[in-house]
């Protein structure tokens, strides 16, 4: 199929995907933030200095709040974070990595005091990540969730919603009432 053009951001994280006529789903339904995200995993004004030290703080995250090994979660997160980075601009970074001892995809949001500088591909430094841990066999699913967190951090409306959050409740509400209002 030469001349297709594949983009992850256009897939939006669906249950029950609809099926339109000739076959072809519906992409642009709602996305499901809180099957992915709780109230634990969400976190405002977190005063980070550099790339380095975000992947152990999450695992250390995802150990409290989701009962994860810390170390596992932080060495999984650096070895994707090899491949290139999971920057993908306008100060927003994506961390994902499949893990062992997950039963469906979880989510962690972190809204730092300061960007850092991340290698996004546009060069600037991030300041929103939302980091996806899958379980090994979750292959559609995680490509989903991917594609649908993606698709709604690019909404710069609630990219500058998130930014102004004063606390981790009000970043779990924003990040709760997005799914309803503003990701399809």
């Amino acid at each position: 199929m030469a001349g297709l053009r594949y983009d992850l951001a256009a897939i939006v994280l669906a249950e029950c995907p609809a099926q339109l006529p000739g076959g072809y789903t519906d992409l642009t339904r709602t996305m499901n933030l809180s099957s992915l995200l709780y109230p634990a995993t969400v976190r405002a004004h977190v005063q980070l200095d550099s790339k380095k030290a975000l992947f152990p703080f999450v695992g250390d995250l995802a150990s409290r709040s989701l009962g994860l090994d810390a170390g596992e979660v932080s060495e999984a997160l650096l070895e994707r974070e090899r491949l290139g980075s999971t920057g993908f601009g306008r100060g927003i970074a994506l961390p994902h990595a499949k893990m062992a001892d997950l039963t469906g995809v979880r989510g962690l949001f972190l809204q730092l005091s300061r960007p850092i500088d991340f290698n996004a591909v546009d060069g600037l430094p991030v300041d929103l990540l939302f980091v996806l841990l899958s379980p090994l066999d979750a292959g559609a699913d995680h490509l989903k969730a991917l594609a649908g967190v993606s698709r709604m951090l690019r909404n710069e409306a609630i990219a500058e919603r998130l930014r102004g959050a004063k606390s981790d409740e009000a970043l779990y509400a924003l990040l709760a009432d997005t799914e309803t209002r503003d990701a399809a």
